[in-house]
């Protein structure tokens, strides 16, 4: 670890993506089509003023970063106003699949890259300020982003990194003294909001839209120039680019992305929007716009109101819709390979690494260790049927279930008064006992099997402690803190960002952060609902 920070706007970036890759120095910010390219270089355009709203002191060790003040030359370069001598700002070239269908180039919009900076541990990480202003990629819109949009894409990527979801990093929320006009909900009710511009980290904001885009193009020596690239910075351990690194490389992007799918499914997570230019080629979670968690448990649930026709991207359609973008990635990459079944055996990667993923993460929600794996997998099954049934908050049902093990896995009677407890604290159904069948049957179920287990009970209950948060970024949390800062005051927002940083801690002075949403919030603006828009 380096012994001290340095301010970002006197940092050293490299920038290998714009060095190694082609594309062009953009004659101006108006969007077109822009073939041959794998970026443009785009500089941020300029805001009135920048003040630094938020800061991830986390994220700003790692990269050895000094925490600005509320106003100087490093919040300049964070609100796009500086650039300097050693960034080379671009916009990515990328196309996708959006809500199922082919919607041609897309690209940075709004988010800029301004360069590469190396990590405490050697590591490089790309910097980019999502807001930043026009790009040849914007098409109709302004390359701006709202207040409420960018603290919730702040506070999301850091809480979930906090809770060992794969995930960009969010380094600070800048708020900026220009109004940006939106319309919410697509609604005819357009009106200006606060600006704001994020500033995004990860090794790579390459997507899958990336290779789709140089595909559809017919541009095979851009492809393979951009996969190989890929190789070499993001996956060396792959050895030299070549047929047999293509297929294996696919694999471990398969892989990846089934991890992080059972991350979201285990913590109750709902992203809102995979299309495909929403996934990353590093398995991250990517571009957090209308998600949510769930509040009660419900797979056919999506927060995000331009899907509600389809729910083509519910919560419980997630591990389905990742397997359709990887098919999609799949056949992007066709002309890197001999034949085009090599790639298939990837999806068959998937499908299994997700389940034995999923089935592994569950086991230690639920203390248990994989003694009888035909019955574990029913207990699992059931599990979720239940949670269905009886509207269970999923953060505070395994929380409380967490409690409730050592008297549970003592196996001296008074399993109905412990369910009354859980379904008290967990539930928005009818509160008494008899209105769940179905969880008193697994309740009774889950307490003969944990009974098997060797371990001493607090030792079981300290791990599930470890692996289920008492602290999750509800949707109600994070308008409320939007709330806040929109009048002046960063006092739940701060709040919020010390509390999710340790999502698994009690926090007790901090509890109301951990209750069931409220009924106000049922169906609240974005509380419950949220659109595409930013």
């Amino acid at each position: 670890m380096p012994a001290t920070r340095h301010p970002l706007h006197l940092a050293t970036f490299r920038n290998s993506f714009v060095e190694e890759l082609p594309g062009e120095i953009a004659p101006h910010n108006r969007p077109r089509q822009v073939p041959g390219c794998c970026y443009s270089r785009i500089e941020p355009t300029p805001v009135s003023s920048s003040q630094l709203l938020a800061w991830s002191d986390d994220l700003a060790d790692f990269l050895a970063l000094e925490q600005p003040q509320e106003r100087d030359e490093t919040v300049d370069a964070l609100g796009g106003n500086l650039i300097t001598s050693t960034m080379k700002p671009f916009a990515a070239r990328y196309g996708g699949h959006q809500f199922g269908s082919w919607a041609g180039q897309l690209g940075d919009g709004r988010a800029i890259t301004l360069g590469e900076l190396e990590a405490s541990d050697g590591s490089w990480w790309e910097l980019q300020l999502k807001g930043a202003g026009p790009t040849p990629y914007s098409r109709r819109a302004d390359g701006r982003a709202v207040l409420r949009s960018s603290l919730r894409e702040f506070l999301c990527s850091e809480a979930m990194h906090a809770l060992g979801v794969p995930t960009t990093r969010a380094l600070s929320l800048v708020g900026t003294a220009d109004m940006v006009v939106r319309d919410m909900f697509y609604d005819g009710n357009a009106r200006p909001e606060k600006g704001a511009i994020v500033a995004r980290v990860a090794p790579s904001f390459i997507r899958f839209g990336n290779f789709e885009m140089m595909a559809a193009a017919g541009e095979d020596r851009n492809l393979r120039a951009l996969a190989d690239y890929t190789i070499r910075h993001l996956y060396p351990e792959l050895g030299e680019p070549s047929n047999a690194v293509y297929v294996q490389w696919f694999e471990e992007v398969c892989r990846r992305t089934a991890v992080m799918i059972a991350h979201w499914m285990t913590v109750g997570f709902v992203h809102g929007v995979m299309n495909t230019d929403n996934m990353s080629i590093l398995g991250l979670t990517i571009d957090y716009g209308p998600y949510g968690w769930l509040e009660p448990y419900e797979p056919q649930w999506t927060p995000n109101t331009t899907d509600f026709g389809q729910r083509r991207y519910a919560f419980g359609q997630q591990p389905r819709v990742a397997l359709w973008n990887l098919a999609m990635l799949g056949s992007a990459l066709i002309p890197l390979v001999s034949k085009k079944e090599e790639l298939e055996g990837a999806l068959e990667l998937y499908r299994s690494t997700y389940f034995e993923a999923y089935h592994a993460m569950m086991l230690q929600k639920l203390g248990l260790t994989p003694l009888h794996q035909e019955g574990d997998a029913s207990l699992i099954e059931d599990l979720t049927q239940s949670l269905v049934e009886s509207e269970m908050d999923m953060t505070r049902f395994f929380r409380k279930l967490s409690s409730l093990t050592p008297e549970l896995a003592e196996g001296q009677g008074g399993e109905n008064l412990l369910l009354q407890q859980l379904i008290e604290d967990a539930s928005y159904a009818e509160l008494s006992a008899e209105a769940h069948p179905h969880l008193q049957q697994w309740f009774g179920n889950y307490a003969l099997r944990l009974r098997k287990e060797a371990a001493n009970p607090e030792l079981i209950q300290q791990g599930m402690f470890g692996v289920n948060p008492k602290y999750v970024l509800r949707n109600y949390l994070a308008q409320q803190a939007i709330d806040g800062v929109e009048t002046g005051d960063l006092s739940l927002l701060e709040t919020l960002m010390r509390v999710l940083r340790t999502p698994f801690t009690e926090h007790p002075e901090q509890e109301s952060l951990a209750a069931k949403r409220p009924e106000w919030a049922r169906n609240k603006p974005g509380c419950a609902t949220l659109s595409c828009s930013s």
